[in-house]
């Protein structure tokens, strides 16, 4: 790794690690219990991210307490922000992960400032806040709190099952302030998913947890993204996962195809030249022009995708697209309406701190 020559000492039963060059470093953290995984923590100066004018996502701010996601997807379209970190795409963004250990203290002060309008702010835009990393760190009861007793609306996507230990804290601050949940979840084959995106809870967790959501009577959208050419898009397959969708309770389900941008691509045809060679050629051709498939494969998807939500009854509203709403009291999991929406497939790239 570089900056070899700079070593911070942390302690007895974990590793000598690299002193990198991070703005507000304070520590970096090895512990046996994140085998392979380091933990850069910073002090953070700034914590809400001003979404670009020019942006379509709808919402205007956005917090990221952690950089890098364990996580590890091969997919993950925010690869390319850890080169910002000057960490690499690849591994360095699944084993290399800055941790911004005062995010809620830092929160509060820029929440009471008099310019502050209460505008929605978006979790889980870059990588996962309920990451792995969030079970040592518990950084998310804090920010859910400072939202909340600001009177600031909030979303929150995620991959992570550890949401639920938040539960409680979310249903009471949806009685206060708007608050939108999603829950990534684009395939039930646990096979795929475990050299897919290796470091997250397996698909039947993640459906469990959108039926606990809806119990306790919290809105919960999907985000069925990526869908993957030749490996997730089949009738049958989207048929499967969207009827589980619904049976958990799924309040809408936003669904699109793989993007591809730099950064993440080399390390998704590396994954796909070592797990599926026989269909390299075929994406080669497919993305070959871009990061986005090819608009008349993007129809034929939307359409088949379509269709699906139909047969499960999915509506024509929007699904998950960081929207947020206050709580709409307990629902027993199973048959509830939901949209359907097909949003950008690019999200944000947030500033460094």
């Amino acid at each position: 790794m570089r900056w070899d020559s700079q070593q911070l000492d942390v302690g007895a039963g974990t590793d000598a690690v690299p002193l990198l060059p991070l703005a507000g470093l304070v520590k970096s953290v090895r512990t046996p219990e994140f085998a392979g995984i380091t933990f850069h923590e910073v002090a953070a100066k700034s914590v809400l991210n001003k979404v670009p004018p020019s942006s379509t996502m709808p919402f205007e701010w956005t917090i990221n307490p952690y950089r890098g996601c364990s996580h590890a997807c091969v997919y993950c379209f925010a690869r390319k922000s850890h080169t910002y970190l000057d960490f690499d795409p690849g591994a360095d963004f699944d084993t290399q992960v800055v941790v911004k250990t005062n995010v809620a203290q830092v929160l509060r002060k820029e929440l009471a400032r008099p310019s502050w309008r209460r505008q929605q702010v978006a979790l889980g835009t870059n990588t996962d806040p309920y990451q792995r990393a969030e079970g040592r760190y518990r950084l998310m009861p804090g920010i859910i709190t400072a939202l909340a007793e600001s009177g600031t609306p909030f979303s929150i996507l995620t991959k992570g099952t550890l949401l639920s230990r938040d539960l409680p804290l979310l249903a009471r601050a949806a009685q206060s302030v708007p608050v939108g949940l999603g829950i990534s979840l684009a395939l039930l084959d646990e096979d795929l998913a475990h050299v897919l995106e290796p470091g997250t809870p397996a698909p039947r967790a993640r459906l469990a947890l959108i039926a606990k959501l809806r119990t306790a009577g919290l809105p919960c959208g999907v985000m069925a993204m990526p869908i993957l050419p030749w490996l997730t898009d089949s009738e049958e397959q989207l048929d499967t996962l969207f009827g589980a969708l619904a049976a958990a309770g799924a309040t809408g389900v936003s669904a699109g195809a793989l993007y591809l941008r730099p950064g993440t691509r080399e390390w998704f045809m590396a994954w796909l030249a070592r797990e599926h060679p026989e269909l390299v050629g075929r994406y080669r051709r497919l993305y070959g022009t871009g990061a986005y498939a090819p608009k008349d494969y993007r129809q034929w998807l939307a359409a088949r995708v379509a269709a699906a939500k139909r047969r499960h009854g999915f509506g024509g509203g929007d699904g998950f697209a960081h929207g947020a709403r206050r709580a709409e009291g307990p629902h027993p999991a199973g048959n509830l309406p939901g949209g359907v929406r097909q949003p950008a497939q690019e999200m944000l790239e947030p500033t460094l701190f």
